[in-house]
């Protein structure tokens, strides 16, 4: 059922638009080029204002993950990579279940993909439309058929320019992929300006500084009481402050340390006799793929909890799912209550102290759903023990004091193991920067120090192929 299911699928794959594969070999410094425009295009997206709107004034359904899922309000990027990952998630989970069967081969992995693609467009469409007729932008009344078809048409031509920049960079083109450069971007742009930033705010004490550094500065010159002054700039409130700062350092700094931790498998060439290497298994073996679908998952209810609510307010199974509500002077839209506030994460540790549920409801949530994740994405994305075992078979390499029929079996003792328990570390470090109130949430900070490091691992490899000054940077 399940294959057929793909084939299908098949026909409508082969008439989407496809990034074909380089047919020579890209050298580093093309790969860097095209990663620099591609960051180009979506960095400019992410600044047209979308045309025909009338006002994106209203409570922001999206304020708790525009970060992680690369959006900016009012732009051509107001969907983000959300319809990519949430249709990587669906196909991951339907493969997880079984409900789909993806064989090994290379034409049912690429049925997979398009299919991928497929329900990522779909999903676009749906969200522009639903965005549209929900008054996101205005009264749909008020703004007419022909400007509500020319926006859904803008945002889906935008997700559609994202789904193929993904594809450039993902088929050997550039560095990385495009989901990981256009969440680390977003996420250093928002640490970077609420460290920096020269916009004044009017706080009933006085005009401060949003820049947490700036405010340390502004405040030490203006204000007589130095001491006082120093306490403000670390633990003011609604602002960025450097006790934030200082936290977001921090989980900088552990998520690079357990970065180092991995177990190296002996491993020897099965042709040539003396030959030894080793096969390393990370303790973080899926890397940011739990928290990326644990957001997709998170993102997508507030989304649909929220429109629910602005519908049917007061509807019982409604408020079950979530209630919300808008902080004064902002437009940021907060749960209060139902299944989402569960979810959300306590902002602070007094939160903590105020309803301890609420914090063990969150962490149980963001331990179990990361584990899980990271446990069925091995088998979906080709790096369980079966798959790693046959790339070992076809490079002719097989493990030290094992044969090849028990390679299997001796790789599913530590990977399965490394993926779970990895992806409850990465669900943990989110939740301990979540609570120590770092600066982009503890999902975008776990996904900022993960993809950097990524890429700092490609940077390396690439310089140590050309044979430049790799060696040097460790």
């Amino acid at each position: 059922m399940g294959v057929r299911f793909l084939d299908y699928l098949a026909p409508f794959c082969a008439v989407l638009p496809e990034i074909s594969k380089p047919e020579r070999k890209i050298a580093f410094k093309e790969k860097v080029l095209w990663t620099a425009i591609t960051l180009f295009i979506f960095l400019v997206c992410c600044q047209v204002p979308l045309f025909g709107i009338m006002s994106s004034d209203s409570a922001d359904p999206l304020y708790w993950i525009r970060v992680i899922i690369a959006s900016n309000r009012g732009t051509l990027m107001e969907l983000g990579i959300s319809p990519i990952v949430t249709s990587g998630m669906i196909m991951q989970l339907l493969a997880g279940a079984k409900l789909l069967e993806v064989g090994d081969s290379p034409k049912d992995r690429a049925v997979f993909n398009g299919a991928q693609k497929l329900f990522g467009m779909i999903i676009t469409l749906g969200q522009s439309t639903v965005y549209v007729m929900t008054g996101m932008y205005g009264d749909p009344a008020d703004l007419g058929a022909g400007i509500c078809l020319l926006i859904v048409i803008q945002l889906f031509c935008a997700g559609l320019i994202v789904l193929l920049l993904d594809e450039l960079l993902q088929k050997g083109y550039g560095l990385g992929s495009g989901i990981s450069l256009f969440i680390a971007t977003n996420i250093c742009e928002t640490i970077v300006w609420k460290a920096f930033s020269p916009t004044t705010i009017n706080t009933g004490r006085g005009t401060e500084f949003e820049g947490a550094i700036i405010a340390l500065f502004h405040l030490m010159a203006t204000r007589n009481d130095k001491v006082r002054a120093l306490r403000e700039a670390f633990y003011r409130q609604n602002l960025p402050n450097l006790m934030s700062l200082f936290a977001t350092a921090f989980v900088f700094g552990i998520v690079i340390y357990f970065q180092g931790f991995r177990v190296d498998l002996p491993i020897k060439s099965a042709r040539y006799r003396g030959q030894y290497s080793t096969y390393p298994i990370k303790l973080f073996y899926t890397s940011n793929i739990p928290i990326i679908l644990q957001s997709a998952l998170v993102s997508n209810l507030y989304v649909i909890s929220q429109m629910l609510a602005t519908r049917f307010s007061g509807n019982l199974l409604i408020n079950l799912l979530g209630t919300w509500s808008t902080a004064d002077g902002s437009a940021r839209s907060y749960p209060t209550s139902g299944l989402c506030y569960y979810l959300s994460p306590p902002e602070t540790l007094g939160h903590v102290a105020e309803d301890p549920v609420h914090a063990a409801v969150y962490v149980a949530f963001m331990l179990g759903s990361c584990a899980y994740f990271s446990k069925t994405w091995i088998d979906v994305s080709g790096s369980s023990a079966k798959d790693v075992a046959k790339q070992l078979k076809d490079q002719q390499m097989v493990m030290r004091g094992h044969r090849e029929k028990s390679m299997v079996h001796e790789l599913n003792r530590y990977i399965p193991t490394a993926a779970a328990f990895g992806g409850l570390c990465i669900g943990a470090l989110s939740v301990l920067a979540d609570f120590l109130g770092a600066i982009g949430s503890g999902t975008g900070i776990l996904l900022a120090v993960t993809i950097i490091y990524q890429y700092f691992e490609i940077f390396v490899k690439e310089q140590q192929e050309l044979g430049g000054m790799g060696t040097l940077l460790f």
